[in-house]
This record gives C-alpha cells, sequence and structure tokens, in this order.
C-alpha cells in the first residue's frame, strides 16, 4: 500500500508538472495564433535587417582595408536599423509579455487583486503607447516642415527613417491600446481568472514553456 501510494503521488506530481508546461502561445491572448504570426514577422523584419547591415559593415570593412575605399554610411544605417528595430521590438517584447515586473508579492495577492494589477499595468502600458505617438509624431512632424536632412556625407531626408520609425512606434500603441481595452473587458465582465491568464506576469515557468515549444518545433 506504501509503495502504490508513493506511486500514485509521483503521477500526480508527474501531471501537474506536465499540465503546467503545456504548450503556450504569447500572451494568452485570443487569436494567439495570429499574435504569434505578428509576433514572427516583426522578429524576422528585425533579424533580417540586423543580418543586412552586418553585410554591409564588412563590405565597408574590406572595401577600407583592401581599396582604401568608404561607402561613407555605415555608421548612419547603422543608426537607423537599431533605431527601427528597437521600435519593431517593443510590439514583440508586448505580445511576448517580456516587459520587466515586479512580482516578488504579485502571486501571493487574492486573484482579484491580481486582476486589478495586471489591469493597471495593460493600462499603463497603453498610456505609455499613446505618450509615444503623440510627441514621436511632433518629431515626425516638424522634420517634415524643415526638410531636415542627415548631417553626414549621404544627406539623408530624415524623414524616410524617421517615418518608418513611426511606424513601428504606432504599432506598439495600437497594439498596447487594442489589449488594453481587451484587460477592461475581462475586468468589467468579472472574468478575473482570465484576464490573470492573459497578462499576469511572465514566470519561470512560462518561460520554461516557451524553451520545450522552440525546441519541439526545432525537431
Amino acid at each position: 500500500m506504501g509503495s502504490a501510494g508513493h506511486a500514485a503521488g509521483a503521477a500526480c506530481r508527474a501531471r501537474r508538472v506536465e499540465g503546467a508546461l503545456a504548450p503556450w502561445s504569447p500572451a494568452g491572448h485570443s487569436g494567439s495564433r495570429s499574435v504569434q504570426k505578428v509576433s514572427f514577422i516583426l522578429s524576422w523584419l528585425f533579424g533580417a535587417a540586423l543580418i543586412a547591415l552586418s553585410f554591409f559593415v564588412t563590405a565597408e570593412t574590406i572595401a577600407r582595408k583592401l581599396f582604401n575605399f568608404s561607402f561613407q554610411g555605415a555608421d548612419e544605417l547603422g543608426g537607423y536599423v537599431l533605431a527601427i528595430g528597437g521600435a519593431l521590438s517593443f510590439t514583440v517584447c508586448l505580445l511576448e509579455r517580456g516587459h520587466i515586473r515586479i512580482d516578488l508579492i504579485h502571486d501571493l495577492m487574492p486573484k482579484s487583486v491580481q486582476a486589478v494589477l495586471n489591469w493597471l499595468s495593460a493600462i499603463m502600458l497603453a498610456g505609455f503607447g499613446l505618450f509615444l505617438a503623440y510627441y514621436c509624431a511632433l518629431v515626425v512632424r516638424d522634420t517634415l516642415i524643415y526638410n531636415s536632412t542627415a548631417p553626414t556625407a549621404w544627406a539623408t531626408p530624415m524623414i524616410v527613417p524617421q517615418s518608418i520609425w513611426y511606424v513601428c512606434l504606432l504599432a506598439f500603441s495600437i497594439t498596447s491600446f487594442i489589449l488594453a481595452v481587451q484587460a477592461t473587458r475581462r475586468l468589467l465582465a468579472g472574468e478575473f481568472a482570465r484576464l490573470n491568464v492573459e497578462f499576469h506576469p511572465k514566470g519561470a515557468l512560462d518561460e520554461l514553456r516557451d524553451e520545450i515549444s522552440d525546441i519541439e518545433k526545432r525537431r
């Protein structure tokens, strides 16, 4: 009886761990496949831009070393890529719940309090997104008014990289606003459990699920 009890207990614990590590979709939001697809596309775009930049820098280095020639734009192009890629990563981080939250006592609170805190985090991110959308629009407007160009050999019209940069920031603003509306609907409907699943801070088990899911996809 003792060994049978131990075996049953071990099986129960194994089922709990297996359930905890079940495949998970980004942010747990509705339409998770769409969320995964958007996150993948944005990540791919950023990665492709970085790879293209690395080839350009390699060509610049070889040209300088062997032919005493320079394209005179590696630093400038690198700045554009990092600025645009950073703006893209805002949305990816949001969809993947990658923003850091201090959750020392979060899981110790009642579910209703957790729901309010998770809703508040979504609202604050949306507020930050609207802040970026407004003030960065002023930057782009001034660039357009003054017809600003980069003080470099390329003399790039700044409206070009800034427009792409602003569109990427706008994607973050719109996404954060949509998620804030979704969190508000969950809160007003009293769907605390679902709100907590979709918006709670990403913990160690969530990260472990992601790693296991990535390993399985590579097989």
